[in-house]
């Protein structure tokens, strides 16, 4: 039978977990009869629900993070892999706590000590979003009976910009940087990234198949990235992209200088096997920048590049998305709206000499 002891001026709640076995559990010094009953009443229903733990039986958050990561490795690519792990590494000031420890103040005064240490909102967001993958594990697997993530107020910006900064490269700039690059097979590759707008990995998976030669596109069904086949992460990610006249013969010309390799790579690194970033970026991206005189913009902001230049000659939005392979026009705007036109007197006039109303 569940009862409050008192043993050495220190209230004690005697009971039987859900396997029938006698526990005890000493409460801190300073507790009152009250708050003993309520502990007792809140075990006891965790008792009843099955979902006791014995508080020496509960993990570190270290562990249950390690052992969260260890599943998560089965599941998704490198490059998201090492996002996690980076975002561990925010998370030092819990490693030692018991999971269970962890209270809604707990992440509440880490969010502080965050913002306070200079912490961006967008890295902010992205490290609890991993948090709480890692909360959710823990109560799965019994270790907590509730995610303490749950009941907190996500923070909010105050004019930060979320995403990642974008670097443009302006159309004489392009120009610079290509001219800069000295081999065939790295000018074509940043050549089609500039007028393509596709992703690094993308780049790096094409095979000379994919060329669209009657259509003028290529064709996105798969990315290398960190030494690994994939799968386009979304179903809009898989997409064939529009390619002007120049960049097409362009291409022709590449074809027939291309080393051949097994896998009939567009761009195959030494002994045909497809390109490592690292390298590339190493020895001639950031060569050709530098070489350029332009500043050492990351090789994704030749997307945002393309994503500016099609911006600038007035496509649509859905067509720009689409070219791009965001899932919806909203991601397109989230993410280029600064760039778009906020000051067009002209398109003023002209709305208005389409209305004729008598003089005032």
């Amino acid at each position: 039978m569940a009862k409050v002891a008192k043993r050495r001026d220190r209230y004690v709640i005697d009971f039987y977990d859900h396997q029938g076995k006698r526990r005890w559990q000493t409460l801190p010094a300073g507790t009152t009869l009250k708050a003993a009953k309520e502990k007792l009443q809140e075990v006891t229903a965790a008792v009843g629900r099955g979902s006791y733990v014995s508080p020496k039986a509960v993990p570190e958050f270290q562990t249950i993070a390690q052992d969260w990561l260890a599943l998560k490795r089965a599941d998704v690519r490198a490059s998201t892999l090492q996002s996690y792990e980076g975002h561990m590494k925010h998370l030092t000031a819990l490693e030692r706590l018991r999971v269970d420890r962890i209270t809604v103040k707990t992440i509440e005064v880490w969010i502080a000590d965050s913002r306070d240490a200079g912490m961006t909102l967008a890295t902010l967001r992205k490290v609890l979003k991993t948090l709480g993958a890692v909360l959710r594990y823990a109560v799965r697997h019994r270790h907590i009976v509730e995610n303490p993530l749950s009941s907190i107020e996500r923070p909010k910006g105050q004019g930060e910009v979320v995403e990642d900064a974008l670097h443009v490269l302006k159309r004489d700039q392009i120009e610079r940087f290509i001219a800069a690059t000295e081999q065939a097979e790295f000018k074509m590759l940043f050549y089609l990234a500039v007028m393509s707008g596709a992703r690094q990995g993308e780049l790096l998976g094409l095979q000379w198949p994919d060329v669209l030669w009657t259509s003028n596109q290529i064709k996105i069904q798969r990315t290398f990235n960190h030494g690994a086949w994939y799968e386009p992460k979304t179903k809009s990610s898989r997409r064939q992209i529009d390619l002007g006249p120049k960049v097409m013969t362009a291409l022709k010309k590449w074809k027939l200088a291309c080393p051949k390799s097994e896998l009939d790579l567009m761009f195959p690194g030494p002994k045909g096997k497809p390109l490592q970033h690292s390298n590339m970026l190493r020895l001639h991206f950031h060569p050709a920048l530098t070489a350029a005189g332009l500043p050492r913009v990351r090789f994704h902001d030749l997307r945002h590049s393309y994503a500016s230049l099609l911006i600038d000659q007035g496509e649509t939005v859905v067509y720009i998305q689409k070219q791009l392979g965001h899932s919806k026009p909203t991601e397109t705007l989230n993410i280029y709206s600064h760039l778009m036109e906020k000051h067009r007197p002209e398109a003023a006039a002209k709305l208005e000499n389409g209305i004729v109303v008598a003089e005032w």
